[in-house]
């Protein structure tokens, strides 16, 4: 028997609630776990100009940008009724382990009696982090919800996998739109599914329908390879950073992301003697460039600037929050690896002051550096020893 909403007791630790998380990554499947919990969900909505003007308003001014766009996330999420709050932490010299009791105050201040559930590493307090499962599976066991966990995070990694195709295939798109449109359906049907044999299947046909689409490709036709490193909330969140990874294939380029929510899962729910994935690699070949971990994602993108420029990637776009430490440190490296591996690296810094027309006129003109740069290798690569005389 299914007990009413707000009904607890010690005994069958029922707890129904009104249950809401930030937007950030791939949410259709935060919606399934929360589902299955048995809790109403209150789905965050896409950041708007709204959600960052609350967020700047009731949040410190020097406090890092994507906790205010989470701040306004959350007003905009208890004025729907949201009673809870699922999120999760942060470690060492980033402020992102702050963001909870910040945004608790801003709530409290504001009148909401929400509660923020976050959820921190599970090797560095195991005992709370169980706590905190037991606080919000709703009676459910706990060897299911370990199970239905293994099925969401593999969702996150499928969804992932399909963005990683979408973010290079769009530029090369006939119809523009068709990959957005694609992937909006795509979100529907995995979140039909309900086991992991009907989440392989439709990644089988999420797979067709992608094929399906018209591309306009030719081997001599490549277009510029861009890899996007920074912190990981305005990486992937494209509302905070106005949509440079589609503003970028709409100029005919190739886009690589390093930041996904399920590398970043998979790389923290493993042990340290496990942590071969490619996120622990990118940290340790960063290690060899400077003499300190200054937290955050620092470590990991000198790794991938490395990774990319290896690759023979045409350049770089650095996103950071404006003020947000760990990419000030990463910022002031970039000039000495572009050099050092030959690559071009641009800078952006996203807070609330940002416009779209100069976040387009400076990547048009970074586009065309690159372009320019590769025209100019090729002409070098096949020129005849007689052609500089």
């Amino acid at each position: 028997m299914i007990p009413k909403k707000g009904a607890f007791s010690k005994s069958n630790a029922y707890k129904i609630m009104k249950v809401s998380f930030p937007n950030m990554g791939q949410i259709t499947a935060y919606k399934k776990l929360v589902e299955f919990l048995g809790h109403e969900v209150i789905m965050p909505e896409r950041p708007t100009q709204r959600t960052f003007d609350l967020g700047v308003l009731h949040s410190p001014e020097f406090i890092c940008y994507p906790s205010k766009v989470m701040a306004g996330t959350y007003i905009e999420a208890c004025e729907k009724g949201a009673e809870v709050i699922i999120s999760s932490g942060g470690s060492g010299p980033c402020r992102a382990g702050m963001y909870c009791e910040i945004h608790r105050r801003i709530l409290k201040k504001l009148g909401y009696d929400t509660e923020i559930i976050i959820f921190d590493s599970m090797f560095q307090a195991p005992g709370y982090f169980l706590k905190q499962i037991r606080r919000v599976k709703n009676g459910k066991p706990l060897i299911s919800v370990l199970k239905y966990g293994i099925y969401v995070i593999k969702m996150m990694e499928f969804l992932d996998n399909i963005e990683k195709d979408i973010k290079i295939l769009r530029a090369y798109e006939v119809n523009r739109g068709d990959f957005d449109k694609c992937l909006k359906k795509i979100n529907d049907m995995f979140y039909e599914t309900n086991s992991m044999k009907e989440l392989k299947k439709a990644y089988q046909t999420a797979r067709k329908m992608i094929n399906e689409i018209p591309v306009s490709y030719r081997e001599e036709d490549k277009k510029l390879r861009i890899g996007i490193v920074g912190e990981i909330f305005v990486v992937m969140d494209s509302a905070t950073n106005m949509n440079i990874e589609s503003r970028l294939n709409a100029l005919g380029v190739e886009v690589t992301s390093s930041q996904y929510i399920s590398d970043w899962i998979y790389h923290n729910v493993k042990p340290g003697f496990m942590c071969n994935d490619k996120t622990h690699k990118m940290h340790k070949a960063g290690k060899k460039y400077t003499t300190c971990n200054c937290g955050g994602h620092h470590l990991g993108n000198i790794g991938w600037i490395e990774n990319y420029a290896k690759e023979g990637y045409d350049g770089i776009v650095h996103l950071m929050p404006f003020g947000c430490l760990p990419e000030l440190v990463t910022r002031n490296m970039t000039h000495k690896l572009s050099e050092q591996f030959d690559i071009p690296i641009l800078t952006m810094s996203i807070d609330e002051q940002n416009g779209e027309a100069n976040t387009q006129t400076r990547l048009e003109a970074f586009v065309d550096l690159c372009a320019g740069r590769k025209r100019s290798k090729l002409n070098k690569d096949n020129a005849k020893p007689y052609d500089s005389v």
